[in-house]
């Protein structure tokens, strides 16, 4: 009996150390996340009656906060958007059922909860105050934002509205200059406290087939185009397969690919040049067969990894926000080859990699990496995190870089006796801006014309400024995606 007594004992100890342990683990380990369960009643009570911190966008011109807390009755703050179209792709929402977009990937130094606000929140305690949100500065530059936004709700009052989405980024540093998704929404329609309203309002933007929740210019991909031949030149010039920007190529009117019976045509059938014209020829005139062919001799090999130095298929990039990743596939067949050299068969990249791609070459061949929180400061307004411009990888090397960048101006610029560039009439306002239209037929999100696609730096000799533009279903690169890049870089260089 005192042998089963003494066992019964030991199992009773250790049930307590284990129910000991697990307390101190859920009380010290996990108490950051159970706050943060969605089914906190207690949490979500105390969290609406601290106030959250402003989102503010930073990089250019006046500040402007763009996600702001303001008190209402019964001591409880609310969610509001001054300018909520405009700035929703940035500032996403925040509403009692979760949050997106920096209220998401910033939640902790928004609500207070971040660690490094510890002290502050400490000296609370004797102050009386309640704990209060850190300030989140956003290299956003308002005036590039609203440019975007402006002239994509122009275009939609022309054509109807067509989906598109835009990306602006300092080459230099990777700072975000402007992140623009169209159709967009209201952010403030999903910020009330009434979870009846809010789920009244977030079943119906669900519920909208023009998809307004969707974060075009990060989270959706498109087919390049021709853009893709900035990536396609790239390769041929660091393999040495093509020594410059003045070497000829093949060229022919009409290219059937190795081993299949379809054949690669130039827009409108066009010829080439001679059949053997200079690279940069072929880039100004956007000529599908010496690209097609140029990558067919380069292989799939060569262009994947070369797309991956300007980083395509990376799950991983954020933003902070996660970033849906931009596709070149493993080929090896060269008629398949052959297509994906020219941004097609199944290419696929988002806008902001299209401004990534004009920002590596106006970098001199450097990729940065992308960023959209310059500062966080706390509630006295010191500063507990800052973003410090990082290199990704060398992509190309600076002559590389070099002649692309003179290949790129020639697409923009019509110089007496030369081709006429393929973006020449979208930026005749004497704009000094190198760039590359792309024509994508769109595959699965096919509405009946082609999506429209432009990347670009400006100005061309001295680059500050990176854009990458899609319009699916715009059609021709420079009609439709060009302009809206344009007005961009008027907005930033108006200020500059």
């Amino acid at each position: 009996m005192n042998r089963a007594i003494g066992r019964l004992s030991i199992v009773c100890l250790v049930m307590f150390v284990i129910l000991l342990g697990w307390v101190n683990y859920l009380q010290v380990f996990r108490v950051n996340s159970l706050a943060g369960e969605p089914g906190n009643i207690r949490i979500l009570d105390q969290a609406l009656k601290n106030q959250r911190g402003e989102i503010i966008a930073n990089g250019g011109g006046p500040q402007k906060v763009i996600a702001e807390s303001k008190l209402t009755t019964g001591g409880i703050y609310e969610r509001y958007y001054p300018d909520p179209y405009t700035f929703a792709p940035v500032t996403g929402y925040d509403s009692i059922f979760g949050n997106t977009g920096i209220e998401l990937s910033e939640n902790k130094y928004l609500n207070g909860s971040a660690a490094k606000l510890a002290i502050y929140n400490f000296k609370g305690l004797f102050t009386g105050h309640s704990k209060q949100g850190s300030s989140v500065y956003l290299t956003i530059d308002p005036r590039v934002q609203e440019a975007a936004y402006q002239a994509m709700v122009s275009m939609g009052q022309t054509d109807g509205g067509k989906p598109a989405a835009a990306v602006a980024i300092d080459p230099s540093t990777g700072a975000i200059l402007a992140l623009v998704s169209y159709p967009t929404f209201n952010p403030n329609l999903l910020a009330p406290i009434s979870s009846a309203v809010v789920a009244k309002n977030d079943n119906a933007l669900l519920n909208d087939r023009s998809q307004p929740l969707l974060n075009r210019a990060i989270n959706d991909t498109y087919p390049p185009g021709s853009t893709f031949k900035i990536v396609t030149s790239s390769t041929a010039f660091g393999t040495g397969t093509v020594a410059n920007q003045t070497s000829t190529i093949p060229a022919p009117q009409f290219y059937r690919l190795p081993g299949s019976t379809h054949v690669l045509t130039n827009d409108g059938n066009s010829v080439c040049g001679d059949g053997h014209p200079q690279i940069i020829l072929a880039f100004t005139e956007s000529c599908n067969t010496a690209f097609g062919k140029l990558g067919a001799r380069l292989g799939g090999a060569a262009l994947r990894s070369y797309a991956n130095l300007y980083d395509f298929n990376n799950p991983n990039l954020t933003i902070p926000m996660p970033v849906s990743p931009s596709m070149y596939p493993k080929v090896s067949d060269p008629a398949e080859t052959a297509i994906s050299a020219i941004g097609q068969f199944s290419d696929t990249v988002t806008p902001l990699e299209e401004a990534m791609m004009a920002a590596t070459v106006a970098n001199h061949g450097v990729l940065m990496r992308p960023y959209l929180v310059q500062q966080i400061r706390a509630p006295d307004q010191e500063v507990v995190q800052s973003t410090a411009p990082a290199e990704i990888r060398r992509v190309t090397s600076s002559t590389v870089a070099a002649d692309i960048t003179k290949m790129m101006i020639s697409v923009t610029h019509n110089p007496a006796g030369t081709a006429y560039g393929t973006a020449s009439p979208a930026v005749a306002n004497g704009i000094d801006i190198a760039g590359k239209t792309g024509t994508a037929q769109n595959g699965p999100n096919n509405t009946g014309l082609d999506d429209a696609v432009f990347t670009c730096f400006a100005p061309a000799t001295n680059p500050q400024i990176a854009v990458g533009v899609i319009v699916q279903g715009g059609g021709f690169g420079a009609d439709a995606a060009a302009p809206i890049a344009v007005k961009m870089i008027e907005a930033f260089e108006g200020q500059h």
